[in-house]
């Protein structure tokens, strides 16, 4: 059978492990775990499949996490983030919760398309490295394990961002680093404050490739 989304949490250990188990995870906190707001939560958390959604009314919880009652908080690793979102605003329903998680969930590696680029505008961390790529390539699988491996160490530094050449809508961006489709795949790294760029064309992608430039452009 499907697992039982939301994940009822009830106690601050196992709200702990539920955060740390997973990139990007959102927790509804409900005084009355059967209000019209939690409804609506159930209905999201049922829309996004691919992010674990908890839920719980343990008055420790919520002041573990200094949370009011009818909030719904999401947390992601890649840059230790947290965002809420309150839903005592009766305007709020399963379809702006979505979009909510959707803007939110940054990831080790998150695909670029326009409502993600919302969170990666907001986040904190100012630097971006997209890897531009055709994500039909037989060898996408085996570039994606790398930069995913090099994103690792960059944890809370650079945003590592998967760009795919396929996208009619990514087009400007490739217009934007004077990029050709012939010269891809290229690396692009982005300062978000003034600008700045680089940009590099490899045939390969590997972790030591991706770490020059980033650790060039740092410097």
């Amino acid at each position: 059978s499907a697992t039982e989304k939301p994940v009822l949490i009830n106690n601050i250990a196992d709200a702990e492990a539920f955060v740390s188990g997973a990139e990007v995870a959102v927790i509804g906190f409900f005084q009355d775990p059967q209000s019209p707001e939690a409804e609506q939560f159930r209905l999201a958390a049922g829309q996004v499949p691919e992010v674990p959604f908890g839920l719980s009314s343990s008055a420790a919880v919520l002041s573990h996490y200094g949370a009011s009652a009818n909030t719904v908080a999401l947390f992601r690793t890649v840059d230790n983030d947290r965002r809420d979102l309150d839903m005592n605003n009766r305007e709020v329903d399963a379809k702006k919760l979505t979009r909510f998680v959707r803007i939110n969930e940054l990831r080790l590696v998150t695909e670029y398309d326009p409502v993600t680029a919302i969170g990666v505008m907001q986040s904190s961390v100012q630097f971006n490295l997209l890897l531009i790529t055709d994500k039909m390539s037989p060898k996408h699988p085996e570039r994606m394990r790398k930069f995913r491996a090099a994103a690792e160490l960059y944890k809370g530094k650079i945003l590592f961002i998967l760009l795919d050449s396929n996208l009619k809508s990514n087009e400007r961006v490739l217009s934007y680093f004077q990029l050709k489709k012939s010269q891809l795949p290229a690396l692009a790294i982005f300062h978000t404050p003034d600008d700045e760029h680089d940009v590099l064309t490899v045939d390969e992608i590997s972790i030591e490739r991706v770490q020059d430039f980033c650790n060039r452009f740092l410097q």
